[in-house]
Protein backbone atom coordinates (compact mmCIF):
# COMPACT_ATOMS: atom_id res chain seq x y z
CA UNK A 1 0.00 0.00 0.00
CA UNK A 2 1.55 3.32 -1.02
CA UNK A 3 1.47 6.45 1.14
CA UNK A 4 -1.54 8.03 -0.63
CA UNK A 5 -3.62 4.85 -0.32
CA UNK A 6 -2.68 4.51 3.34
CA UNK A 7 -3.68 8.10 4.02
CA UNK A 8 -7.00 7.62 2.23
CA UNK A 9 -7.71 4.55 4.37
CA UNK A 10 -7.01 6.48 7.56
CA UNK A 11 -9.38 9.28 6.49
CA UNK A 12 -12.11 6.73 5.75
CA UNK A 13 -11.60 5.28 9.24
CA UNK A 14 -12.23 8.70 10.74
CA UNK A 15 -8.65 9.60 11.74
CA UNK A 16 -8.48 13.40 11.94
CA UNK A 17 -5.25 14.12 13.81
CA UNK A 18 -1.70 12.79 14.11
CA UNK A 19 -0.33 12.53 17.63
CA UNK A 20 3.22 11.52 16.75
CA UNK A 21 5.49 11.40 13.70
CA UNK A 22 5.98 7.63 13.96
CA UNK A 23 3.77 4.79 15.28
CA UNK A 24 4.47 3.62 18.82
CA UNK A 25 4.20 0.07 20.20
CA UNK A 26 1.95 1.06 23.07
CA UNK A 27 1.89 -2.40 24.67
CA UNK A 28 5.68 -2.87 24.65
CA UNK A 29 7.67 -2.78 27.88
CA UNK A 30 8.82 0.76 28.72
CA UNK A 31 12.48 1.56 28.15
CA UNK A 32 14.76 3.51 30.42
CA UNK A 33 14.74 7.24 29.57
CA UNK A 34 17.62 8.52 27.50
CA UNK A 35 20.26 10.63 29.20
CA UNK A 36 19.58 14.35 29.13
CA UNK A 37 22.20 15.93 26.88
CA UNK A 38 20.53 19.31 26.62
CA UNK A 39 23.21 20.85 28.88
CA UNK A 40 26.16 19.03 27.32
CA UNK A 41 29.20 21.20 26.41
CA UNK A 42 28.69 22.98 23.11
CA UNK A 43 24.88 22.63 23.20
CA UNK A 44 23.35 25.55 25.10
CA UNK A 45 19.86 24.96 26.40
CA UNK A 46 17.19 26.45 24.13
CA UNK A 47 15.38 29.47 25.53
CA UNK A 48 11.67 28.88 26.25
CA UNK A 49 9.19 30.27 23.75
CA UNK A 50 7.53 33.46 25.03
CA UNK A 51 3.86 33.13 25.94
CA UNK A 52 1.51 34.60 23.35
CA UNK A 53 -0.54 36.33 26.03
CA UNK A 54 2.44 38.46 27.01
CA UNK A 55 2.78 40.22 23.64
CA UNK A 56 1.92 43.90 23.33
CA UNK A 57 -0.48 43.47 20.35
CA UNK A 58 -2.53 40.91 22.27
CA UNK A 59 -2.70 43.18 25.31
CA UNK A 60 -3.83 45.99 23.01
CA UNK A 61 -6.52 43.72 21.51
CA UNK A 62 -7.75 42.83 25.01
CA UNK A 63 -7.96 46.48 26.04
CA UNK A 64 -9.73 47.56 22.85
CA UNK A 65 -12.22 44.69 23.00
CA UNK A 66 -13.04 45.40 26.65
CA UNK A 67 -13.76 49.05 25.82
CA UNK A 68 -16.59 48.18 23.38
CA UNK A 69 -20.03 48.55 24.96
CA UNK A 70 -22.13 47.46 21.98
CA UNK A 71 -21.88 45.19 18.96
CA UNK A 72 -21.58 48.22 16.67
CA UNK A 73 -18.77 49.65 18.80
CA UNK A 74 -16.99 46.28 18.79
CA UNK A 75 -17.11 46.13 15.00
CA UNK A 76 -15.76 49.68 14.72
CA UNK A 77 -13.01 48.91 17.21
CA UNK A 78 -12.06 45.74 15.34
CA UNK A 79 -12.04 47.61 12.02
CA UNK A 80 -9.56 50.09 13.47
CA UNK A 81 -7.32 47.46 15.05
CA UNK A 82 -4.02 47.26 13.16
CA UNK A 83 -2.26 44.70 15.36
CA UNK A 84 -3.16 41.70 13.16
CA UNK A 85 -1.22 41.40 9.89
CA UNK A 86 -4.13 39.59 8.22
CA UNK A 87 -5.87 42.93 7.89
CA UNK A 88 -3.25 44.08 5.36
CA UNK A 89 -3.84 41.16 2.98
CA UNK A 90 -7.62 40.82 3.28
CA UNK A 91 -10.17 42.72 1.20
CA UNK A 92 -12.74 43.19 3.95
CA UNK A 93 -13.30 42.70 7.64
CA UNK A 94 -15.75 39.80 8.08
CA UNK A 95 -17.59 40.34 11.35
CA UNK A 96 -21.12 38.98 11.86
CA UNK A 97 -24.38 38.25 10.08
CA UNK A 98 -27.83 37.39 11.39
CA UNK A 99 -29.78 38.28 14.52
CA UNK A 100 -27.71 39.40 17.55
CA UNK A 101 -30.60 38.93 19.97
CA UNK A 102 -31.68 35.45 18.83
CA UNK A 103 -29.93 33.63 21.68
CA UNK A 104 -27.88 31.33 19.40
CA UNK A 105 -24.35 32.20 18.24
CA UNK A 106 -22.74 30.10 15.48
CA UNK A 107 -18.93 30.37 15.32
CA UNK A 108 -16.79 29.09 12.46
CA UNK A 109 -13.10 29.24 11.73
CA UNK A 110 -12.33 32.01 9.24
CA UNK A 111 -13.46 33.70 6.01
CA UNK A 112 -12.87 32.20 2.60
CA UNK A 113 -12.55 34.10 -0.71
CA UNK A 114 -16.30 34.72 -1.15
CA UNK A 115 -16.66 35.91 2.44
CA UNK A 116 -13.64 38.17 2.00
CA UNK A 117 -15.20 39.81 -1.05
CA UNK A 118 -18.65 40.18 0.50
CA UNK A 119 -17.55 41.15 4.02
CA UNK A 120 -20.08 38.64 5.45
CA UNK A 121 -19.46 35.21 7.04
CA UNK A 122 -20.54 31.95 5.43
CA UNK A 123 -21.76 33.11 2.02
CA UNK A 124 -19.72 30.62 -0.05
CA UNK A 125 -20.18 26.89 -0.60
CA UNK A 126 -19.69 26.10 3.10
CA UNK A 127 -22.24 28.76 4.01
CA UNK A 128 -24.82 27.39 1.60
CA UNK A 129 -24.40 23.92 3.10
CA UNK A 130 -24.63 25.36 6.62
CA UNK A 131 -27.85 27.17 5.69
CA UNK A 132 -29.30 23.83 4.54
CA UNK A 133 -28.12 22.05 7.69
CA UNK A 134 -29.65 24.58 10.05
CA UNK A 135 -32.69 24.99 7.83
CA UNK A 136 -33.36 21.26 8.21
CA UNK A 137 -34.11 21.89 11.89
CA UNK A 138 -36.11 25.06 11.29
CA UNK A 139 -33.39 27.70 11.70
CA UNK A 140 -32.41 30.54 9.39
CA UNK A 141 -30.28 33.65 9.95
CA UNK A 142 -33.13 35.39 11.71
CA UNK A 143 -32.77 32.70 14.40
CA UNK A 144 -29.04 33.04 15.06
CA UNK A 145 -25.97 35.25 14.79
CA UNK A 146 -22.97 33.89 12.90
CA UNK A 147 -19.28 34.81 13.03
CA UNK A 148 -15.77 33.33 12.89
CA UNK A 149 -12.80 33.01 15.23
CA UNK A 150 -10.68 34.83 12.59
CA UNK A 151 -12.12 38.07 11.22
CA UNK A 152 -9.89 38.44 8.13
CA UNK A 153 -9.15 35.87 5.44
CA UNK A 154 -5.68 34.29 5.76
CA UNK A 155 -3.78 34.48 2.44
CA UNK A 156 -4.45 31.44 0.28
CA UNK A 157 -6.93 30.12 2.86
CA UNK A 158 -4.02 28.82 4.93
CA UNK A 159 -4.53 27.74 8.54
CA UNK A 160 -4.32 30.74 10.92
CA UNK A 161 -1.28 30.88 13.16
CA UNK A 162 -1.51 30.69 16.95
CA UNK A 163 -0.61 34.39 17.10
CA UNK A 164 -3.42 35.35 14.70
CA UNK A 165 -5.94 33.34 16.72
CA UNK A 166 -4.73 34.93 19.96
CA UNK A 167 -5.12 38.41 18.46
CA UNK A 168 -8.73 37.75 17.41
CA UNK A 169 -9.88 35.88 20.51
CA UNK A 170 -10.37 38.95 22.75
CA UNK A 171 -12.87 40.33 20.23
CA UNK A 172 -14.69 36.99 20.05
CA UNK A 173 -14.92 36.77 23.85
CA UNK A 174 -16.33 40.31 23.88
CA UNK A 175 -18.81 39.37 21.15
CA UNK A 176 -20.00 36.54 23.37
CA UNK A 177 -20.27 38.82 26.39
CA UNK A 178 -22.23 41.49 24.50
CA UNK A 179 -24.71 39.15 22.79
CA UNK A 180 -25.13 36.83 25.82
CA UNK A 181 -26.23 33.76 23.79
CA UNK A 182 -28.06 30.93 25.53
CA UNK A 183 -26.40 28.41 23.21
CA UNK A 184 -23.34 28.37 20.92
CA UNK A 185 -22.65 26.14 17.93
CA UNK A 186 -18.92 25.63 17.25
CA UNK A 187 -18.04 24.65 13.68
CA UNK A 188 -14.76 22.79 13.36
CA UNK A 189 -11.69 22.16 15.48
CA UNK A 190 -10.30 25.71 15.47
CA UNK A 191 -13.48 27.19 16.92
CA UNK A 192 -14.05 24.34 19.38
CA UNK A 193 -10.49 24.18 20.70
CA UNK A 194 -9.80 27.93 20.74
CA UNK A 195 -12.80 28.65 22.95
CA UNK A 196 -12.98 25.49 25.07
CA UNK A 197 -9.24 25.00 25.59
CA UNK A 198 -9.45 21.35 24.50
CA UNK A 199 -6.69 19.77 22.40
CA UNK A 200 -8.83 16.92 21.06
CA UNK A 201 -9.69 16.50 17.40
CA UNK A 202 -13.11 17.58 16.21
CA UNK A 203 -14.22 13.99 15.53
CA UNK A 204 -13.79 13.34 19.25
CA UNK A 205 -15.30 16.65 20.35
CA UNK A 206 -18.32 16.71 18.07
CA UNK A 207 -21.64 16.03 19.70
CA UNK A 208 -20.40 17.26 23.08
CA UNK A 209 -21.71 20.29 24.96
CA UNK A 210 -18.66 22.25 26.13
CA UNK A 211 -19.01 24.93 28.86
CA UNK A 212 -17.52 28.24 27.72
CA UNK A 213 -16.40 30.45 30.61
CA UNK A 214 -17.03 33.86 29.01
CA UNK A 215 -15.41 36.86 30.73
CA UNK A 216 -18.18 39.16 31.93
CA UNK A 217 -20.91 36.52 32.09
CA UNK A 218 -22.05 34.98 35.35
CA UNK A 219 -22.40 31.37 34.15
CA UNK A 220 -20.71 29.26 31.46
CA UNK A 221 -22.43 29.17 28.08
CA UNK A 222 -23.14 25.65 26.71
CA UNK A 223 -21.51 25.20 23.30
CA UNK A 224 -22.10 22.26 20.95
CA UNK A 225 -19.10 21.21 18.85
CA UNK A 226 -19.81 19.88 15.37
CA UNK A 227 -18.09 19.30 12.05
CA UNK A 228 -17.34 22.27 9.83
CA UNK A 229 -19.37 22.43 6.60
CA UNK A 230 -16.12 22.62 4.59
CA UNK A 231 -15.15 19.24 6.04
CA UNK A 232 -18.55 17.82 5.16
CA UNK A 233 -18.11 18.97 1.56
CA UNK A 234 -14.89 16.95 1.43
CA UNK A 235 -16.27 14.01 3.46
CA UNK A 236 -19.97 13.54 2.66
CA UNK A 237 -20.13 10.33 4.69
CA UNK A 238 -19.76 12.43 7.87
CA UNK A 239 -23.03 14.28 7.23
CA UNK A 240 -24.91 11.70 9.29
CA UNK A 241 -22.93 12.74 12.39
CA UNK A 242 -23.59 16.42 11.65
CA UNK A 243 -27.30 15.67 11.31
CA UNK A 244 -27.29 14.11 14.79
CA UNK A 245 -25.68 17.29 16.11
CA UNK A 246 -28.35 19.43 14.45
CA UNK A 247 -31.03 17.36 16.16
CA UNK A 248 -29.26 17.79 19.51
CA UNK A 249 -29.12 21.55 18.94
CA UNK A 250 -32.83 21.69 18.07
CA UNK A 251 -33.71 19.69 21.18
CA UNK A 252 -31.66 22.03 23.40
CA UNK A 253 -33.22 25.16 21.87
CA UNK A 254 -36.71 23.76 22.34
CA UNK A 255 -35.90 22.91 25.95
CA UNK A 256 -34.63 26.46 26.53
CA UNK A 257 -37.84 27.90 25.04
CA UNK A 258 -39.95 25.62 27.21
CA UNK A 259 -38.07 26.65 30.36
CA UNK A 260 -38.40 30.33 29.47
CA UNK A 261 -42.12 29.93 28.91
Amino acid sequence: MDAVAALRTLVEWGVDEALEDAPRARFAMPQAPAADTSLAPGRPKAAPRPALAASAPIQQAEQLAASATSLEALRATLAGFDGCALRATATNLVFTDGNPSAGLLVIGEGPGPEEDRAGRPFVGASGRLLDKMLGSVGLDRSNYLISNIIFWRPPGNRTPTDQEVALCLPFMWRLLALTRPRRVLLLGKLAACSLSGSQLGIRRLRGQWLPLAVPGLEAPVPALATLHPAYLLRTPAAKREAWMDMLALRTALDSDASDAG
